[in-house]
């Protein structure tokens, strides 16, 4: 998320787009295989929420869909909007995920035959998640599809077990700032929305790191700002190579580094008739 040229309390829908894009490629492709659950007929409405810089939004238009792409970020939006305004069938909204409704617009409710998600569900609290499911049932039409993949119990384990412990030795609590739950958490959710779950795998998916020898570090600064408290420049770093020291061995392979991804991917259908 934010940089580390000043260290200070982060903000959850802080990013740098920019570098998301360019040291990050890998959350989008291996997001293709997620996109495979869709079975897309042109003109086929779909919401991407969480759509970042927008990627995966423009496959789906290119296989026929018709997409809204919804995200938290304004950065991530403005550079969504900047590689792909000019697409057809695709626009971008900022808004949040816990209120999706007034974020597509009051007039949209029923109006969608799929919702898409990658990578996304794990930054929203956990005790937020029903306010995003009510949302994703209320735009999605009878039978529509809720296709979504996020990290799953377990994720990252490694590189949260090494920050809390070099955070421990110099007298710091680590934070937990993602939301990673079970298919037993996670299915009875889906279905007191009205959302039957027709598939579910929580499964490894061990991760090649984008950047090489600083692959960690950027991942860190990417998308583990949250784990750390406000620290001073110095002792941030001294962390970093602590967590680093502590991985090495069995995460560092052949010039790349090689974290321990978990991931819950699932296909739920909205059913026919659910109260609103």
């Amino acid at each position: 998320m934010a940089n580390h040229e000043a260290r200070e309390e982060p903000s959850e829908d802080a990013w740098n787009a920019a570098d998301y894009d360019d040291q990050c490629a890998f959350v989008y492709e291996y997001g293709e295989r997620v996109t495979e659950l869709l079975d897309l007929d042109e003109g086929t409405r779909v919401l991407d929420l969480g759509c970042g810089t927008g990627h995966l939004s423009r496959e789906l238009v290119d296989r026929g869909a018709r997409v809204v792409g919804v995200d938290r970020s304004a950065e991530m939006v403005a550079r969504a909007r900047d590689r792909y305004g000019d697409v057809e069938g695709l626009r971008f909204v900022q808004g949040d995920a816990r209120d999706l409704v007034a974020a597509v617009g009051t007039d949209s409710t029923h109006t969608f035959d799929a919702v898409f998600s990658n990578a996304a569900l794990h930054w929203i609290p956990g005790p937020a998640h029903d306010a995003v499911l009510d949302g994703v049932r209320r735009l999605l039409k009878p039978g529509g599809v809720f296709v979504a993949e996020l990290g799953g119990r377990g994720n990252v384990e490694s590189i949260v077990e090494a920050v809390r412990r070099e955070l421990d030795g110099r007298g710091y609590d680590a934070e937990q700032p993602w939301y990673f739950p079970s298919i037993g958490e996670y299915t009875p959710r889906l279905e007191a929305h009205g959302l039957e779950v027709r598939d579910a795998q929580l499964f490894d998916r061990p991760t090649t790191l984008d950047g090489d020898a600083e692959g960690l570090r950027d991942w860190l600064a990417m998308f583990g700002d949250g784990l750390f408290p406000a620290l001073s420049d110095e002792a941030y770093d001294a962390v970093v190579d602590g967590v680093e020291a502590r991985l090495e061995a069995d995460q560092y392979r052949a010039g790349s580094w090689v974290v321990d991804y978990r991931r819950l991917r699932f296909r739920a259908v909205r059913a026919e008739a659910t109260p609103e």
